[in-house]
């Protein structure tokens, strides 16, 4: 008889308390594979496993790429790679990011989801954005068990909050709460109407970019760029959250998208503020260079200088958030 066999795991800023306390509740024969992403720094190294073998009777590490997924065993994503599943193997790739991050909750959801259908249970613990949204949405299309972590008591709400926004989960618990349910659900029999359902076209996503040359990511073009690379935006074309793809494999989920394209709209701000003070510079020393040289051409290079300040000065405000502070008469 089917059983739900595997436990794929996302957090993100708070998820080292919150993956600590989970894992803690959980025997030393849980007859299941625990799988976890934890959005890390990925220019350092990745401490997690060392603090989860402390916390639980499991052991934890790093796994290398096609490592088989065996029972009573946590396999944590490296720092800057994503861990997805392929059939009863793990596969560890520095594909394209997914919502700005690698590894990425989407991709492991997703290919758990593919591969193991309802026999998966998908959890979303603390953190910011909402990573992991869409993965645990397609964890519930391919018939699995959904658990959030309760947004009230979590220590960044985003994650669990937009999950819940996505996906009606079949566990909203406290964080306390969830490393007992898990033991619960690990080994549990598949009720007999758990047909695993054919998982949806883009559960078979590339894990690596690579797409033949020539054939952009299905569904229709969004009219919005990739601020990753700067290419256009296909966009998901089934009825499931929205969800963006860029021919080279970054993806989006919504709040991701939105919040990469602030950033990116800041830098751009930052670039064109230096542009203007280098250029107002510029005319300035020309305009002084050519005022000792007794030239009638002062006049120009002043106008260039003062329109090049008052527009550096535009931007500066809007940086800086001048004029938008409480009490000023405008709203914070």
């Amino acid at each position: 008889m089917a059983e739900r066999d595997l436990i794929v795991i996302g957090a993100s800023a708070g998820g080292v308390e919150a993956l600590t306390a989970v894992v803690s509740d959980l025997p030393a024969d849980l007859p299941a594979a625990v799988l976890i992403v934890l959005h890390t720094n990925p220019h350092a190294p990745s401490h997690l496993p060392a603090i989860l073998r402390r916390a639980s009777a499991l052991p934890a590490f790093h796994p290398e790429d096609c490592e088989l997924i065996r029972p009573g065993r946590v396999l944590v994503a490296p720092p800057d790679r994503h861990l997805a599943v392929e059939d009863s193997r793990v596969r560890v790739s520095r594909g394209a990011t997914e919502n700005g991050h690698r590894p990425a909750v989407d991709v492991l959801f997703r290919t758990a989801a593919k591969s193991y259908g309802p026999r998966v249970v998908g959890v979303v613990l603390t953190g910011n954005l909402d990573d992991g949204a869409a993965g645990l949405a397609m964890v519930k299309r391919c018939g699995g068990f959904a658990v959030v972590q309760d947004p009230e008591e979590a220590d960044f709400p985003g994650m669990p909050a937009n999950a819940l926004l996505q996906t009606a989960a079949d566990e909203v618990a406290p964080l306390a709460a969830i490393g007992p349910l898990l033991a619960g659900l690990a080994g549990s029999p598949l009720p007999a109407s758990a047909v695993p359902p054919a998982a949806p076209e883009e559960a078979g996503e590339p894990l690596e970019p690579g797409r033949p040359v020539g054939v952009p990511p299905p569904g229709a073009p969004s009219g919005y760029t990739c601020p990753s690379c700067g290419g256009a935006l296909w966009e998901r074309p089934d009825e499931g959250p929205m969800h963006f793809r860029c021919r080279t494999g970054h993806a989006f989920s919504v709040e991701s998208l939105l919040a990469l394209q602030s950033s990116a709209l800041e830098t751009a701000l930052w670039e064109a503020l230096r542009s203007l003070e280098e250029n107002a510079a510029l005319a300035r020393r020309l305009q002084q260079r050519l005022r000792n040289a007794g030239s009638q051409s002062v006049d120009r290079y002043e106008r260039r200088a003062m329109s090049a300040e008052m527009h550096a000065e535009v931007l500066r405000g809007i940086l800086y958030g001048e004029g938008n502070e409480p009490g000023n008469g405008r709203e914070s």
